[in-house]
Order: C-alpha cells, then sequence, then structure tokens
C-alpha cells in the first residue's frame, strides 16, 4: 500500500477495505474443523478428510470447508462448526471420523442439530 496524501486516497482505501471486507463476510454454508496442534493431535486432520471424502460423495459443492486454530477448547477436540446459510454457527465437540456423515446428514443437508455432539450453541436452538 502507497502512503495516503490526501482526502482523496484515504476515501479510496476505505472504499477499497470495504469490499473487502464485504467478499469475507459470505452467506455460504461453512465447516469449520479445528486445526490447532490439540486437534491434530485428537485426530482433526483425518476429521478433516472424511468431511471432504463424503462432501465429495454426495456431491454437496455449496459447502465450504475451512480450519481454524486453537479456540482453548482443547479438551473437547475434535471441534467442528456448522455455519449454514442465514444461521448461527453450531459447534460440536468429540467428533470422530464416524460422526461425519451423520453431522452432514442431519445438520448440513436436512436442517437437523446432532444434540449429542453439540457444545455451543446459540441460545434460541
Amino acid at each position: 500500500m502507497s502512503k495516503l496524501k490526501s482526502l482523496e486516497d484515504l476515501k479510496r482505501y476505505r472504499e477499497q477495505a470495504k469490499e473487502t471486507i464485504k467478499a469475507r463476510k459470505t452467506n455460504e454454508n461453512l465447516l469449520i474443523v479445528g486445526m490447532g496442534t490439540c486437534g491434530i493431535a485428537a485426530g482433526a486432520r483425518e476429521v478433516l478428510n472424511v468431511f471432504m471424502e463424503e462432501l465429495n460423495k454426495r456431491e454437496l459443492s455449496d459447502i465450504t470447508v475451512t480450519q481454524t486454530g486453537c479456540i482453548g477448547m482443547c479438551e473437547n477436540e475434535v471441534l467442528v462448526g456448522v455455519k449454514k446459510q442465514g444461521e448461527e454457527r453450531i459447534t460440536y465437540g468429540n467428533v470422530a471420523p464416524e460422526d461425519v456423515p451423520r453431522i452432514i446428514n442431519d445438520h448440513v443437508v436436512n436442517g437437523k442439530i446432532v444434540n449429542d455432539l453439540v457444545i455451543g450453541k446459540p441460545q434460541s436452538k
């Protein structure tokens, strides 16, 4: 970034920043897997791979799988967040590879939260 030398430069920079932020705020469906060292040690890499395989098998292409670092709940690893379009994020804990098909089928596809794995959800759910 070059130096801002005028009010017009600042306004232009502000508009560019707004567009960048707007691009980050998506309404897409997200699966977020905790990939901190604690998550990886608990099996997050395998869980992530099973999510990718299961989504490919079901041809679900409108879901973005992403990773995050440690959020300080290491005792509940593997952590998985499901953020569906227009809804608040649900966090699942102690997720094992064999839980992945159920999370995808029940929550992602059919909108039914898998309550026995939930460790965090909005008060309204």
